[in-house]
């Protein structure tokens, strides 16, 4: 079934019938709504001449965005999210690796390759950086983008710890330009529809493992943020705050391995007794993934909870696209910086934990 507005050339973010639940209070009631993720938004070097509609708003009708690196989470997702977007354009990406970039961008034959990442940064056309660098480099690389008039996308985690999410965050504001976590499993449709649907939840189990075979790989690299908690548990913490809200209590036990956390699992303590159990691994079978939650005096799963299911909904697309409003719009990010740095502080809690 062709949808109307589709065989207009338009690109409809979905509408919600209420606003979607960005957090848990710490009795795992829905927070909807969210502050500001930073400053006004700014506007800068964005062209407002040429207008559509996009989730029924009439907005730009394209931001320019540039992207840091020839990351792989690029070449398979995100460089086709901003290309299909209906608020966005793939302008450039700048790498090391100018033979690599361009192969990532044959499929965009409008996209440039950058020699420098402070080229792309000066870059007039780009208004809206994606970085997905090494987690060292997150901040870095997020600062400079700020002092250039950009806003930012910001893979996950969004820093190496709290303190430094804390002062990507006040970098935010202090330029007036958006930073958002790039959360995708947030965006899916059925993933929101999933935790708005729980009631009274008292129990979540999250898990998220694969195998990481090549031992040069970044992310078995501690001094660039390497470890299974940062690259997947960052996973497992988020939807168990998601549905629970605030932990009161940590309790975490890790495999370390060249001072770098293999498998890690942990158990979260809430507001009247509520428990989350999390399990994060570099060296568990592919596809380990699993959600359950005991809610509604039921148990209630979810397989594969954060994979990009793009069937019929892509969410590295809608994070996109909902990035893209936010922007255009100056209005609060989905995914709030206050959220992405409570979410920092339990990582380094289970750190903490795990390592004494």
């Amino acid at each position: 079934m062709v949808d109307s507005s589709a065989a207009r050339g338009e690109r409809l973010l979905p509408e919600p019938r209420r606003p979607p639940c960005v957090g848990r209070t710490n009795r795992g009631h829905c927070r909807g709504g969210a502050p500001d993720g930073g400053g006004d938004g700014g506007g800068h070097g964005i062209d407002r001449t040429r207008r559509r509609t996009v989730a029924g708003r009439h907005i730009a009708e394209h931001l320019g965005w540039g992207v840091l690196g020839a990351a792989d989470i690029a070449r398979r997702a995100v460089l086709a999210a901003i290309a299909a977007s209906g608020n966005g354009r793939l302008v450039a990406m700048a790498s090391r690796s100018r033979e690599r970039a361009r192969e990532m961008l044959a499929p965009y034959p409008d996209a440039r390759v950058i020699e420098s990442y402070e080229a792309l940064l000066a870059d007039p056309e780009v208004d809206v950086v994606y970085n997905p660098l090494p987690n060292h480099l997150h901040k870095e690389w997020t600062l400079r983008a700020f002092q250039a008039g950009k806003h930012v996308l910001c893979e996950k985690p969004l820093a190496m710890n709290a303190t430094e999410a804390e002062e990507m965050a006040a970098a935010a504001k202090a330029s007036g330009k958006h930073l958002m976590e790039a959360f995708m499993y947030r965006f899916h449709p059925a993933m929101r529809a999933f935790v708005e649907q729980l009631r009274d939840p008292v129990h979540v189990e999250a898990s998220f493992g694969f195998t990481v075979k090549d031992a040069d790989d970044i992310r078995l690299q501690a001094p660039f943020g390497g470890g299974a908690l940062l690259d997947v548990g960052c996973y497992t913490v988020s939807v168990s705050r998601w549905i629970l809200g605030e932990p009161v209590e940590v309790l975490a036990r890790a495999r370390i391995e060249r001072e770098v956390d293999m498998t890690i699992t942990g158990l979260l303590t809430f507001n009247d007794s509520r428990t989350a159990s999390i399990w994060a691994s570099l060296e568990a079978p592919e596809g380990a993934q699993n959600l359950t939650v005991v809610a509604d005096g039921g148990i209630h799963r979810r397989e594969r909870p954060f994979s990009a299911y793009r069937d019929p909904h892509d969410p590295y697309q809608l994070m996109v696209e909902s990035f893209g409003v936010s922007v255009l719009e100056n209005k609060p990010v989905a995914i709030p910086l206050e959220e992405s740095i409570a979410n920092m502080r339990v990582l380094d809690r289970i750190a903490d934990s795990a390592r004494s």
